[in-house]
């Protein structure tokens, strides 16, 4: 009888050592609509799981008998120097998991030196944040229906000193995310099952929707109507309002509104990408909303060669969707990616143990990194190529 090992049990984020781990504590932190919305994919969830499946089958091929002992991952991003070579990725209804979300998060990329994505349908409005969190602050768009809407947060983002917007393409049709409609009857009731749940999170309960009330798209207030801003209400009123008409011709638009870094986020091919080249972008994003949009879509490590190979040094490029280990981001950065987006990872932390917990979660991946580079005879990010992965 093969020998098993015992599973993860412990609530202590200290004996936590891995994503892995800080995601079964986030699991049991939280009521299951809450940590569904995070973990959910779209439809059958093939490109959920295909994401961590291209990454797991890529092999490294260590470098022998090399000092390592000069060991950094310093990088520069968007021509700005960051300790590491993450940065972390917009995501909506942070508020949901902790009071703090989006603040507790931005805090901690500031504290380590890497730019934090504060998502449109983010719980804390972009003012505040830019006020109270510090650091390198890059905003996430939505273009919704109302283009008016749009062309006020560019320009408010502009005004309170965000450094790069992250225009989000590949949601002008939204993800058909089952498991998480049946969270809710209807927009803004939720099941008698989910009611139960939250009941018995009590904890959860009284940080997250007692005591500073339910969480809402802050953003977007002033906006639409308030029962379309709630975590409750929102989740099924927004989506339908996303603009579907979103082109290329677009971009000239934003540009006319927004004078500071811009990317382009949800890019997969190597044609999207010469375009966001040739119309003066300043990076992409490689993309599938973590298995969240198209079911069935390639992963973004897969086509990230093929793409590094078409653009060149013309665009930064960028890459999410899957990556729970230092391991996987130093295979990224071998192909040619410039930094990683960080979306689930520090939601797991972040529903752990709030900011701390985001700490741990970001502490691990760069220790894993820094090992990572030992074991394969580097001493930097500029060490890394193609020559060191070998795909299976």
């Amino acid at each position: 009888m093969p020998w098993k090992r015992r599973p993860f049990k412990s609530l202590n984020l200290a004996r936590a050592l891995n994503i892995a781990q800080l995601r079964e504590i986030a699991r049991r932190r939280v009521p299951g609509f809450a940590f569904e919305y995070v973990e959910g994919g779209a439809e059958d969830e093939v490109t959920l799981r295909g994401n961590r499946e291209a990454l797991e089958r890529l092999q490294l091929i260590p470098q022998t008998l090399i000092d390592t002992s000069a060991r950094h991952q310093r990088v520069a991003i968007l021509g700005r120097p960051a300790s590491a070579p993450l940065i972390i990725a917009p995501t909506g209804l942070n508020g949901m998991l902790h009071p703090q979300g989006d603040l507790a998060l931005a805090r901690a990329a500031a504290r380590l030196g890497i730019p934090f994505t504060l998502s449109t349908l983010s719980t804390t409005r972009l003012e505040e944040l830019a006020t109270r969190a510090g650091g390198r602050l890059w905003l996430q768009l939505y273009v919704l229906k109302e283009r008016a809407i749009a062309r006020d947060i560019i320009q408010r983002a502009g005004a309170a000193g965000y450094e790069a917007l992250v225009f989000t393409t590949d949601a002008n049709v939204f993800g058909n995310r089952e498991w998480d409609r049946r969270s809710y009857r209807a927009p803004g009731r939720p099941t008698v099952r989910t009611a139960l749940d939250m009941l018995r999170h009590p904890r959860w309960l009284w940080r997250t929707f007692v005591t500073p009330g339910m969480p809402r798209f802050r953003n977007l207030e002033g906006y639409l109507p308030p029962s379309a801003t709630t975590a409750l209400g929102g989740a099924t009123v927004i989506p339908p309002l996303f603009e579907p008409t979103i082109q290329w011709d677009d971009i000239t638009w934003i540009r006319q509104l927004w004078r500071g870094r811009l990317l382009i986020k949800g890019v997969l091919s190597v044609g999207d990408a010469e375009r966001a080249a040739a119309l003066g972008c300043d990076g992409i994003v490689l993309s599938n909303h973590g298995g969240r949009q198209l079911d069935y879509c390639v992963a973004p490590i897969e086509v990230l060669p093929d793409i590094r190979r078409a653009v060149g040094q013309r665009l930064t490029v960028l890459i999410d969707s899957g990556f729970r280990r230092g391991t996987d981001v130093v295979k990224a950065l071998a192909l040619g990616a410039q930094a990683v987006m960080i979306g689930r990872a520090t939601l797991y932390g972040l529903a752990a143990g709030g900011e701390p917990g985001v700490d741990r979660a970001l502490a691990m991946l760069t220790t894993e990194i820094d090992r990572v580079l030992g074991q394969l005879g580097c001493n930097s990010i500029t060490e890394l190529g193609p020559q060191l992965v070998h795909d299976a």
